[in-house]
C-alpha cells in the first residue's frame, strides 16, 4: 500500500494567493470528466483486481462502482458499463447470504454499498426487492458497538462504516424504512472512537469512559475525512439539520413532507433525536485536524479524494455554507487529478489494488460533485409550503416544490366552538374561506385536530361533519388519516368527497384509490369498502403499529 503525500493529493503546486475557482461546469473539468468516461468505457472488458465469482471478494463492487459513476454522469441505464454494473450488483445480492470469511480480502460491505448506490440510481422501484434485501443485510451485519467492519470481528472499521452509512442514506432517500435507531448507534460509536486529535482511526478502540482516547490504528487524514463523512451523512439521515434549515425557516414545513412518490414508505417513521451540538463540535475538531495536517500522508488517494467531496458536500448542509462557491479543496483536487490524468484519458491508479477503472470512477465522481448533486436530487421531491394548504384538492397543482392553490388565512378557534354547539346546523361549508389555518403552536394544533376528529366521527350535524372533514383534509397531518378513512362511508356525499380528497392530498397520491363520487347518484359501497381497505393498508406502511378498530 503506497502512501502519497496529501500535498500531492491536494496539489503541491497550489499557490495560496492564486485562486482558480474551478466548478464542475468549468470547461477544463468537463473535458477531464469526458476523458474519464471514455476510460471507463474502454475498460469495459478489462479484468477486475478482485474476482467477480466470489461474492465477498469485491469484484462485483468494482463493476458496481464503475456503473454508478457512469450512471451519475450519463444518466443512461442502457450504457454497457451501467448494464455490467447492474448485473454484477444483482449477482452480489443473490449471493450475499453466503458465508463471509472476513479478513482483509473481504470487501462485502463495500460491494453491498455500491450495489445499493447503483440500483437506487438506476430505478429504485424496479429494484425494490433487491434494495430491501440490501437494507436487511446492513441490519444484519452492524456490530453491537454500532460500527461496521470485517465479518467475524466486532471491531468497527471507519472506512467500511462510511460506505454502509452512505448506502443507508441512499435507501432512506429511496423511501425504504431503515434502522434509524441503528443510525444513532453508529453516530454514538463514531463520537466515542474519534481520536483526541480530531481525526479518526482506521479501526476504532472503544474508550473505557466518555472521554476520547488516543487511538492507535492508522489515525490520519484519510480516516478523518471518512469518519467525518459518516457522521455527517448519519446526521442527515436523522434530519438533524431540518429544524434549522433555510427551507424550514422560510417556508414553515419540515423536509419530511415530500411530494408523494410510490414506494416512499418511510415518510412518517419517527427518527430518534440526537444532540446536534455534539455532531457540530466533532466536525469542528475534524476540520482543525485537516487544517493542521494538510501536508500529511494518505493511502488510497483516489478513494480519499472522493471521500473529501462527500465530506465537504454534507458539511455544507451542517454549517449552512454557500453552495457551488469556489473552494480551495476543490481547486486542489482538480489540479491533482489533472496532473495524474493519463495521456489516453482516465487515471491509471496507484497500485495493483486500484485499477484504472476504480481510480477513474472515484475521479469523475469527485470532479462532477456527485455527492452534492445526489443531495440536491434527494431534495427535489421535498415540498415546501406553509401551514395553509389549498382548500380544493381537486384543483391542486405542483409547481417546482410548491403546492399551489388559492390560500386564504383564517383562525378556527371560534369555529370549533360553533361546530360543537347548537349553531352547527346554521353553518354551511361553502361559506368558509378556501383555506383556513390551524394553530401553529403544536399543543393548540393537536387539541384542534382532536376536536375535529371527534366531530367527523360522531357529530349528528352534517354541516359539522363537512367542515371537520374539509379542515382535517387540509391539515396535512398524517395522524388524521384514520378519521378520514372512517368518513369515506359517511351518508353525506360532501363529507365523503372531502374525506377522499383529503386522503389524496395528505398522502400525495393525487389519484388515490378510485372511489368515484357523483352528486345525486347512489354511491357504490363496494367501491367505498375497497377504497377504505386500500387506504388502511397504505396507512399501515406509515404507522405499522396502528390498530384499526371494527368500524
Amino acid at each position: 500500500m503506497g502512501h502519497i503525500s496529501i500535498a500531492a493529493l491536494l496539489l503541491t503546486s497550489f499557490i495560496a494567493n492564486s485562486a482558480y475557482g474551478y466548478t464542475s461546469n468549468d470547461p477544463v473539468v468537463k473535458s477531464m470528466i469526458d476523458q474519464g468516461i471514455k476510460r471507463l468505457e474502454k475498460d469495459l472488458k478489462t479484468a477486475t483486481h478482485y474476482p467477480v465469482g466470489v461474492f465477498h471478494s469485491g469484484g462485483t463492487g468494482e463493476h458496481s462502482l464503475a456503473g454508478y459513476a457512469m450512471m451519475k454522469l450519463t444518466h443512461d441505464p442502457a450504457n454497457p458499463v451501467v448494464q455490467r454494473g447492474i448485473q454484477s450488483s444483482l449477482l452480489f445480492v443473490r449471493s450475499m447470504s453466503g458465508r463471509d470469511p472476513g479478513g482483509a480480502n473481504s470487501k462485502t460491505v463495500y460491494s453491498a454499498a455500491v450495489a445499493t448506490l447503483l440500483l437506487a440510481e438506476v430505478d429504485k422501484m424496479k429494484y425494490r426487492k433487491e434494495l430491501n434485501s440490501l437494507e436487511s443485510y446492513f441490519r444484519r451485519v452492524q456490530f453491537r458497538n454500532g460500527g461496521y467492519g470485517y465479518a467475524g470481528t466486532q471491531k468497527g472499521d471507519v472506512s467500511q462504516t462510511q460506505y454502509a452509512i452512505l448506502a443507508l442514506w441512499t435507501l432512506d432517500n429511496a423511501g425504504i424504512v431503515i434502522d434509524y435507531d441503528g443510525i444513532a448507534k453508529t453516530m454514538q460509536w463514531l463520537l466515542r472512537v474519534q481520536d483526541i486529535s480530531g481525526a479518526w482511526p482506521y479501526q476504532g478502540i472503544d474508550p473505557p469512559g466518555d472521554a476520547r482516547i488516543r487511538q492507535t490504528i492508522e489515525v490520519g487524514l484519510s480516516m478523518a475525512y471518512a469518519g467525518g463523512s459518516a457522521l455527517l451523512i448519519a446526521a442527515d439521515i436523522l434530519q438533524l439539520w431540518d429544524a434549522e434549515s433555510e427551507a424550514s425557516l422560510l417556508k414553515g414545513m419540515p423536509r419530511s413532507v415530500r411530494l408523494y412518490e410510490e414506494g416512499m414508505e418511510n415518510l412518517a417513521v419517527r427518527r430518534p433525536k440526537f444532540p446536534v451540538d455534539k455532531v457540530r463540535a466533532s466536525i469542528k475538531d475534524c476540520d482543525a485536524y485537516i487544517a493542521k495536517h494538510g501536508d500529511g500522508h494518505v493511502a488510497w488517494p483516489y478513494y480519499c479524494i472522493y471521500t473529501t467531496e462527500r465530506y465537504e458536500s454534507f458539511r455544507e448542509i451542517a454549517f449552512n455554507l454557500p453552495k457551488n462557491a469556489p473552494a480551495k479543496w476543490y481547486d486542489e483536487g482538480v489540479d491533482f487529478l489533472k496532473g495524474k490524468q493519463a495521456n489516453g484519458g482516465g487515471w491509471t491508479g496507484t497500485s495493483q489494488f486500484v485499477t484504472a477503472s476504480t481510480a477513474s470512477s472515484f475521479a469523475v465522481l469527485f470532479l462532477s460533485r456527485s455527492t452534492q448533486h445526489a443531495i440536491e436530487q434527494a431534495a427535489e421531491g421535498y415540498l415546501t409550503g406553509g401551514q395553509g394548504l389549498p382548500g380544493d384538492t381537486t384543483k391542486i397543482r405542483v409547481e417546482g416544490s410548491q403546492i399551489k392553490g388559492e390560500p386564504v388565512a383564517e383562525a378556527v378557534t371560534d369555529l370549533l366552538d360553533m361546530l360543537e354547539g347548537d349553531d352547527a346546523n346554521s353553518l354551511e361549508d361553502k361559506s368558509l374561506p378556501e383555506n383556513m389555518k390551524l394553530a401553529t403552536d403544536p399543543k393548540a394544533r393537536r387539541a384542534q385536530l382532536d376536536r375535529l376528529e371527534r366531530l367527523v366521527r360522531g357529530s349528528s350535524s352534517w354541516q359539522a361533519r363537512r367542515v371537520a372533514a374539509r379542515l382535517l383534509g387540509q391539515s396535512d397531518e398524517i395522524r388524521v388519516v384514520p378519521s378520514l378513512i372512517f368518513a369515506l362511508d359517511d351518508q353525506d356525499t360532501t363529507v365523503r368527497t372531502f374525506a377522499r380528497d383529503g386522503l389524496r392530498f395528505i398522502s400525495r397520491k393525487f389519484e388515490g384509490f378510485g372511489m368515484k363520487i357523483e352528486p345525486g347518484e347512489k354511491q357504490d359501497y363496494g367501491e367505498v369498502r375497497r377504497a377504505q381497505r386500500l387506504w388502511r393498508e397504505w396507512y399501515l406502511t406509515m404507522d405499522p403499529g396502528y390498530i384499526f378498530l371494527a368500524e
